[in-house]
């Protein structure tokens, strides 16, 4: 909170308070409602999807009989990869002339070359996806947690009583996960909001400004520009968007919540 109210540069030993110039510096810039923009598309497409996906994938290897906790190893592996290093991976897999995606289009009788890093809207559904293949694993292993709390009576009752998989799933299996689901949603909330790792090496919150994030542009302002208290003072903006859109989350999502 100091810095935000300062000038300072990062390196410099002085600096002058400016009061809440930084403030109004950053809600009259046109570059900021840019990164909001493209923080709250990556952060609410990232949480929607990953919780319906890991959910998904939760579901199929809870019911595999043979080799559940190589299924569960394997799905969960990417997420001890860094950020950077699963950018990097991606970036090389979605080269427009050498990725192997391209060329798998090509094998297969498709002519189709799409720019996924260079061109709108591929680059921020490239984020996105490798985003999604990086962290499924870890919400996918609190949703089997949730689902192997479920007593098996009470699904087993459900079936007596003429329930198909949907009802069971609707009316059981889901209210039942609310306690994982409100986790999962917060973190994953959280997490999208304030990625960085796979914008820097990925895109460099290109083309143009058109995938930088409020925490690409932090770093971008602070550390490449020299302006830290400025940067500060957007880190404090950024804290605060993320507070209140988790508290609203939780809230809401606390009031579905049931206890066995």
């Amino acid at each position: 909170i100091n810095l935000s109210l300062t000038n300072w540069d990062g390196i410099s030993a002085k600096y002058d308070y400016i009061g809440l110039t930084n403030f109004k510096i950053i809600f009259s810039n046109e570059r900021f409602y840019n990164a909001l923009k493209n923080s709250v598309i990556i952060g609410l497409s990232f949480t929607i999807l990953a919780n319906v996906l890991s959910l998904i994938l939760a579901m199929i290897v809870d019911n595999v009989i043979i080799g559940k906790n190589f299924f569960r190893s394997m799905f969960y592996l990417p997420v001890l990869i860094s950020g950077v290093i699963a950018g990097f991976i991606w970036t090389i897999m979605f080269n427009y002339s050498f990725g192997i995606i391209n060329s798998l289009f090509l094998k297969i009788g498709i002519p189709l070359e799409v720019n996924f890093l260079g061109a709108m809207p591929h680059a921020i559904i490239s984020i996105i996806f490798v985003m999604l293949w990086q962290r499924g694993g870890y919400y996918m292993v609190i949703y089997l947690a949730g689902l192997q709390s479920i007593p098996s009576e009470l699904l087993e009752s459900a079936q007596i009583d003429g329930a198909n998989a949907i009802q069971k799933f609707f009316h059981i299996t889901f209210p039942l996960l609310s306690g994982s689901f409100t986790v999962n949603m917060t973190l994953a909330l959280i997490y999208g909001f304030k990625v960085f790792d796979q914008i820097a090496v990925m895109t460099d919150g290109g083309p143009g400004f058109a995938t930088e994030s409020i925490t690409y542009l932090i770093y971008k302002v602070a550390f490449a520009e020299l302006k830290q208290g400025y940067g500060t003072a957007l880190a404090l903006v950024l804290f605060g968007v993320v507070l209140v859109v988790t508290l609203l989350q939780v809230v809401i999502l606390k009031k579905r919540e049931v206890q066995l």
